[in-house]
């Protein structure tokens, strides 16, 4: 089945009701895996198979540009608390520094959220993001592992530049947390810009912390994928064939 934007989809599976079905119950552990970038708050749903908050190779939508270029997990909150799905909004009350991490406790409730997603922007970046699209949650008790890649949300050229910006369509990185950004960069030259959800290409950077083209530092912003781990612990097994993901 093709996904759906997550609002629709989640509204249908908001009025499903089985008494075949009982209640799943897990936590999620997400832990930061690189060197100098930050996880802007996050955000952690349990939904339905035929939803996504982003779909690599596809436009994203306005909340998820939100997120991605600002950290601004409000729009997406809200598609989730409307429609049903399941959810943590910001799990480590604020940004998730290098090397740290953080928990999140959901239950599927017996909606058929079967399907995890996860969020948050990459900082300082100009539109890249951690992300986790619509991974099947195990229906067995036990303790998972997956490894999660960077994204660019494809909305906004990657100048490299630290200037405040983050609201949709204000080219600039917010801010660089920790004080390790320069300033003053003249820009990094974007040849091709994807307007698509893809695997972000990392950064170009420089070492000038008062000039250059960059104004972050490849010593200690750049990554290679994965950016983040999880560790998922069911704790109770899923009854019934209420789930479409069977």
């Amino acid at each position: 089945m093709k996904k759906t934007v997550i609002t629709a989809a989640l509204l249908a599976a908001a009025t499903f009701t089985s008494a075949a079905v009982s209640a799943q119950e897990l936590s999620v552990k997400i832990t930061n895996l690189t060197n100098g970038i930050y996880f802007t708050p996050l955000l952690v749903a349990a939904h339905n198979s035929g939803a996504d908050l982003f779909e690599p190779g596809m436009a994203s939508s306005m909340h998820l540009r939100m997120m991605a270029e600002g950290g601004d997990i409000s729009g997406l909150v809200s598609d989730v608390a409307n429609a049903g799905a399941d959810y943590v909004a910001n799990p480590a009350s604020g940004l998730l520094a290098p090397g740290a991490s953080t928990m999140a406790m959901l239950n599927t409730n017996g909606n058929k959220n079967g399907r995890l997603s996860i969020v948050g922007m990459l900082l300082p970046t100009n539109d890249g993001f951690v992300g986790a699209d619509s991974l099947v949650i195990p229906r067995k008790p036990g303790t998972y592992t997956y490894y999660l890649n960077g994204y660019d949300a494809g909305t906004e050229a990657n100048n490299e530049v630290i200037n405040g910006g983050g609201a949709p369509g204000v080219l600039g990185i917010p801010a660089a947390p920790g004080g390790t950004g320069g300033m003053g960069a003249t820009g990094v030259p974007v040849m091709h810009e994807s307007h698509v959800v893809h695997i972000h290409p990392g950064i170009i950077g420089d070492m000038d912390p008062a000039g250059g083209i960059s104004d972050l530092n490849p010593a200690i912003h750049q990554w290679q994928n994965p950016v983040a781990k999880i560790e998922i612990v069911v704790s109770k097994k899923m009854k019934g064939s209420g789930r479409d993901d069977d």
